[in-house]
């Protein structure tokens, strides 16, 4: 019986040390308020797992495991607030501790801070993740004490479970004054890894992120790594949104031809018949950087691309009118500086893709008002 005691006791003695391993203390003459007291954004619909994870919990015995394992992935959720204080720290959980050898772990697991300026949204600084699940981190000293709006963008390749913002004692924290970005008729994108976020070196520099601070509009990030296979209840969700102002179709990379020809009509309907006057964008294929050199899978992604082009080509012929079409070949240059595996982004990837959908985004819904 005593062994059984003192064995109990070391144990607990055991997971004490642990869980002061993986909860810092906080800071001194900072109060820490929880960021579920602030607004959160970038969500295709609530009821999710986690408040920072991006499918509804109704599917997680719906949807395939692989998807519904990558929908508590942060990426595209961000967080907003204001305050008046000089310095700024963030804390916050991560759900797996995920790690790629191919991104940068500020990108894969970590956190950004945005600032609104009169010049739009600017960049602050990054929140580096710990090796432990809890990460505590000075963002920003010796600011001017002025009111500012901020945003915080969550992990792209993790889960966001817990987070709290941190001011220095005496400081206003509260809610955001304005609607920025707006969070009126959303941009939801749906596609790969690529659009998920891979391999941007920090969350702000997922291009859905970048779209998202140039149309100072909600862009809803539903990426799913590897696995943008046309599962029809993700289009049933994103159907489920009341007023969205567009929808991206960025799916080809995960795709085969066979399977875009199988599911890749009726994954449209879906949107279509729940939003008849919403237009879609499709996006061709992205060209990796090797296909100059690997000669079968040149020919496997130029198959796709024409399969692509056809299910469009069917669309407009049936009638369709709002659809729009984004050609893959001159999307992130031709000198394959864009690439971090000759599949995956680079910041300069992430930027050029931007650069290429963007004014296409703007001009649609312009013309959609």
């Amino acid at each position: 019986m005593f062994k059984k005691v003192i064995l109990a006791f070391v144990a607990a003695f055991a997971c004490a040390i642990v869980s002061a391993q993986e909860e810092p203390a906080r800071a001194d003459g900072y109060k820490y308020v929880n960021a579920s007291e602030f607004p959160v954004f970038g969500k295709v619909a609530e009821g999710t797992t986690y408040r920072y994870s991006r499918l509804p919990a109704s599917l997680e015995e719906v949807s395939r495991k692989s998807v519904w394992n990558l929908g508590l992935n942060s990426a595209g959720v961000y967080v907003r607030f204001r305050t008046d204080a000089p310095a700024l720290r963030v804390r916050w959980t991560s759900l797996n501790k995920h790690y790629m050898n191919h991104m940068s772990p500020t990108g894969d697991r970590g956190i950004d801070v945005y600032a609104l300026t009169a010049d739009g949204w600017r960049f602050v600084k990054s929140g580096r993740p710990s090796r432990e699940a809890v990460t505590d981190t000075q963002i920003i000293e010796n600011m001017i004490p002025q009111m500012r709006e901020f945003m915080v963008y969550m992990s792209l390749y993790d889960g966001v479970t817990d987070m709290e913002i941190a001011v220095p004692e005496g400081c206003t924290l509260e809610g955001p004054a304005l609607d920025s970005p707006s969070v009126k008729k959303p941009v939801i994108m749906y596609g790969t890894s690529i659009l998920q976020g891979g391999c941007a070196t920090r969350p702000g520099m997922a291009y859905t992120n970048i779209i998202s601070r140039r149309l100072d509009r909600e862009v809803i990030n539903l990426g799913f790594s590897g696995n943008a296979k046309l599962d029809y209840e993700i289009a049933e969700l994103m159907a489920s949104v009341k007023d969205p102002g567009l929808f991206v179709l960025d799916y080809a990379p995960n795709c085969t031809s066979e399977l875009i020809e199988e599911k890749g009509e009726k994954f449209f309907r879906i949107l279509r018949d729940a939003h008849p006057d919403v237009p879609i964008i499709f996006v061709e294929q992205t060209p990796y950087s090797f296909m100059e050199f690997d000669q079968e899978l040149r020919e496997t992604l130029l198959k796709k691309m024409e399969t692509q082009k056809q299910l469009f080509k069917k669309l407009k012929s049936q009638g369709e009118k709002k659809i729009y079409y984004i050609k893959g070949d001159k999307m992130v240059g031709a000198d394959g500086d864009a690439f971090v595996d000759g599949t995956h982004l680079t910041d300069l990837g992430m930027l050029r893709y931007a650069d290429l959908v963007t004014p296409v985004i703007k001009k649609v819904l312009k013309k959609n008002k």
